[in-house]
């Protein structure tokens, strides 16, 4: 099209899409094309800015492989990644967080009491709770999947010394909605900082670090898959969780215990329990399928 100005390349990038186009595509590239020309009108975006940032978004493309994705770390740095569970998080379940890059999709089975703890560093944990409907009754069934990094703040995955499968897990609910396993209290540790993301950190006077936290993805017949995180209520960097993961109501507590027979019966540690251990409890709340 000729005479393609400022004020009207956004329209005529839109018109030349075709008459076949999904909708919901459509509308989604309308208010891409809408807001990325408007920031690049608004500050009046130089060739050399522009240029970096094509070269930001190329380094990140060469740092990337199958266990590491540098744009995934841009859009959880920027905080699009907690933005988007914000807005599909429904208002009645407990709240979504961000996945991160380690899990892995086939973590054993195990039975509710499993010890993930085993002979790793590190003082017992028991976590444990219930999994519930909005209306509070318990959900039987529901499939667990948990994964943590061990006490040195890395990932089994990460860490050519630790199981593949080390600290992680998956568990089904009886009819009482109950899930319980040891284990031990994870380290913070900060994102991957050595390339174009840490650039960006440092060059903005940000620092990588990340609250301890568990993982959980929880899945249930009839209702909605929820992949979420919790955190501890003393952990230095939980007002400035470097991904913006942090929900107040995913926040919980590490209470000391020195009795081993405190200990539910089914936890299958309880006999080795360090001393003293702590217990976590944390019950989660999963949305009908249909968001309600």
């Amino acid at each position: 099209m000729r005479n393609v100005t400022a004020e009207t390349l956004t329209k005529t990038l839109l018109d030349y899409c075709g008459p076949d186009t999904d909708p919901r595509l459509s509308f989604v590239l309308e208010r891409l094309a809408h807001h990325l020309h408007s920031f690049a009108k608004e500050t009046n975006l130089t060739h050399d800015e522009w240029r970096k940032g094509i070269a930001l978004l190329t380094a990140a493309g060469e740092i990337s492989t199958p266990e590491r994705n540098e744009f995934v770390l841009f859009s959880d740095v920027l905080g699009l990644s907690s933005l988007v569970d914000m807005v599909n998080s429904p208002p009645d379940a407990t709240a979504s967080s961000v996945l991160g890059p380690f899990h892995i999709l086939d973590a054993p089975e195990l039975p509710v009491g499993a010890d993930l703890k085993k002979d790793n560093a590190g003082d017992s944990v028991i976590v444990q709770g219930r999994v519930l409907d909005t209306k509070g009754q318990p959900i039987a069934g529901a499939v667990i999947d948990t994964w943590q990094t061990a006490d040195n703040g890395l990932y089994s995955n990460q860490d050519p010394e630790q199981d593949y499968y080390n600290f992680r897990a998956r568990m089904k609910t009886g009819a009482d909605g109950r899930y319980a396993f040891t284990t031990v209290r994870p380290a913070p540790y900060t994102v991957p900082d050595d390339g174009p993301v840490g650039e960006l950190l440092r060059a903005t006077g940000r620092h990588p670090w990340r609250p301890s936290h568990l993982h959980f993805i929880i899945a249930a017949d009839g209702h909605r898959t929820l992949v979420t995180e919790v955190f501890p209520d003393d952990d230095p960097y939980l007002d400035e969780d470097a991904v913006f993961g942090v929900r107040t109501d995913l926040v919980m507590k590490y209470r000391r215990c020195d009795d081993p027979e405190t200990a539910p019966a089914d936890i299958q540690a309880r006999d080795r329990l360090t001393i003293p251990f702590y217990t976590v409890d944390f019950d989660f709340i999963l949305a009908d399928r249909d968001g309600t």
